[in-house]
C-alpha cells in the first residue's frame, strides 16, 4: 500500500500516456494491413503495398502535399507577425497594449465552427475567391494567437539582467539582439512554428468553410471516410507522426548536450575569487 502510494502519480501518468498513444499505433499497425474490403478497421493480412505505393490512390498525394505547403506558408507568415507582436507586448508600453493583449486570446477562445463562416461570409461579400489564397488567410489568421501566445511566455521568462550586462559592456543594440536576446528567444519561436504548422496542417474546419474546391489532406480524409480510407492514409499519418517525434528527440538531444557542455565548464567560487584578488592587490 505505501508503494503504491508512492507510485500513484506515476502510474496514472503512464496509464494516460497509453491511453493517448493508443490511437496512432493503432493507425501504425493498421498502415501495414490489407483490408478484405474497402473500410480498414480490422487486422486482414499483413502487407506492405501501402507504403511501396503511397500515390496509388488519387488524390492522396496531391491533396498531402498541399496541406505541407499551405502549413509551412502560414507557418512562416504567422510565425514572423506573431514574434514582432509579441515584442511589441512584452518591451513597449503603449496606448491600447492591454486591449490588443486581450483580443490576441479572442481567435484562440472562438470555437473554429463560427471563425470559418465569419471568414466565409467576409470572403463571400468581397466576392473573392474561394481556394488556396482564403485558406492561406484564414490558417495564418489563428495561428498567429498561438505564435504570440508562446514567444510572449517565452519573452517573459527571460532575465533582463542578461541583456543589460551585454550592454554594459558597449554592444549596440543590434549586436545585443543577434547575440544575446535572439538565441534565447529562439527556442519558443521553433515551437511556436512547430506548433503553427501541426495546427495548419490538420485543421479541417475552418479548411472546409473556405476551401472551395482545393482538397486538403484533412478534408481528403473526411470526403475519403464515406466510402473507405486507403491504406494509403495510415501510412502518410505514421510518416507525419514519426518526423514529429524525431525533431521532438532530436531538439531533446540538442537541450541535454547543451546542459552537459555548460555543467563541464569549471565555475570559480568565493574563495577563489577572494585569492586572486589578493594576489592581484600584492
Amino acid at each position: 500500500m505505501h508503494w503504491l502510494r508512492k507510485n500513484l502519480l506515476g502510474i496514472i501518468a503512464i496509464l494516460v500516456l497509453v491511453y493517448l498513444f493508443i490511437p496512432i499505433a493503432v493507425i501504425m499497425v493498421l498502415s501495414f494491413n490489407k483490408p478484405q474490403g474497402k473500410f480498414n478497421l480490422s487486422w486482414n493480412q499483413f502487407s506492405t503495398d501501402a507504403w511501396t505505393n503511397l500515390c496509388g490512390v488519387p488524390g492522396v498525394c496531391s491533396s498531402f502535399v498541399k496541406s505541407i505547403e499551405i502549413g509551412i506558408i502560414a507557418t512562416l507568415i504567422a510565425t514572423a507577425l506573431g514574434t514582432m507582436v509579441a515584442f511589441a507586448l512584452v518591451r513597449y508600453r503603449f496606448k491600447g497594449r492591454s486591449t490588443t493583449n486581450l483580443l490576441i486570446f479572442m481567435p484562440m477562445a472562438t470555437p473554429e465552427v463560427v471563425m470559418g463562416a465569419s471568414l466565409l461570409a467576409l470572403f463571400l461579400n468581397l466576392r473573392f475567391p474561394l481556394g488556396e489564397v482564403t485558406v492561406l488567410i484564414a490558417h495564418i489568421m489563428f495561428i498567429i494567437s498561438f505564435v504570440v501566445v508562446t514567444v510572449k511566455a517565452r519573452l517573459q521568462g527571460m532575465d533582463p539582467r542578461i541583456e543589460e550586462a551585454a550592454r554594459d559592456l558597449y554592444a549596440d543594440p543590434r549586436a545585443v539582439f543577434r547575440y544575446v536576446t535572439f538565441p534565447l528567444v529562439l527556442p519558443g519561436i521553433l515551437g511556436a512554428a512547430l506548433l503553427g504548422f501541426s495546427l495548419s496542417f490538420d485543421d479541417f474546419i475552418i479548411s472546409y468553410f473556405n476551401a472551395g474546391t482545393l482538397v486538403t489532406f484533412p478534408i481528403y480524409i473526411w470526403g475519403a471516410a464515406q466510402r473507405g480510407i486507403p491504406v494509403q492514409v495510415n501510412a502518410l499519418a505514421t510518416i507525419v507522426f514519426l518526423v514529429a517525434l524525431s525533431i521532438v528527440l532530436i531538439g531533446q538531444f540538442v537541450s541535454y548536450r547543451r546542459r552537459k557542455s555548460l555543467e563541464s565548464v569549471p565555475i570559480i567560487d568565493d574563495e577563489a575569487l577572494t585569492s586572486v584578488d589578493a594576489l592581484s592587490r600584492s
